[in-house]
């Protein structure tokens, strides 16, 4: 059987059962998100753009997504809301990269501080990260496969799992 491709936009989430194989382009200093459960086979995936939503509160209510700080909450929940169970959540990510342009520094450090603000999070929740392609300057698409659980990183025209 062919897996239903789900396009994971920016500032996005999806979440899927078995069958369906989740995908996101372009992260940057963005993080790519996927929580799954082995045993229901199913879970999401999270393209989050900034670590905080304090920067901007109306922005965060209209596109929780875009946040690390309310999209993964989101995520979890809506992971629940088709029979996922916490204890049994794998996480990984990807993305978080530095963008340094031109020889200038990356003075933002917005893939720095993503990352922290996720580590926090699932720290507080007593959720570990499984497995994660984060930092450097490249840009990566993620695939993840809600069947097997499987994450695939893409970048440079190579191909790995996470």
């Amino acid at each position: 059987m062919m897996a239903t491709r789900v396009v994971v936009g920016i500032a996005d989430l999806k979440v899927g059962r078995s069958g369906d194989l989740l995908v996101t382009h372009a992260l940057g200093s963005c993080l790519g998100i996927v929580a799954h459960d082995p045993v229901a086979k199913v879970g999401g995936m999270l393209h989050v753009m900034l670590p905080s939503s304090q920067i901007n509160e109306e922005k965060a209510r209209e596109k929780p997504a875009m946040f690390v700080d309310r999209g993964v909450p989101l995520l979890f929940q809506s992971c629940y809301r088709l029979g996922a169970e916490k204890a049994r959540m794998v996480v990984k990510v990807a993305g978080g990269a530095a963008r340094a342009q031109d020889g200038e520094a990356d003075s933002f450090q917005i893939g720095k501080r993503n990352m922290l603000m996720l580590r926090k999070l699932l720290w507080k929740n007593g959720v570990l990260i499984r497995g994660q392609e984060v930092g450097g300057t490249v840009s990566r698409d993620l695939l993840y496969d809600v069947e097997t659980g499987e994450v695939r990183v893409r970048s440079g025209g190579k191909s790995w799992s996470i």
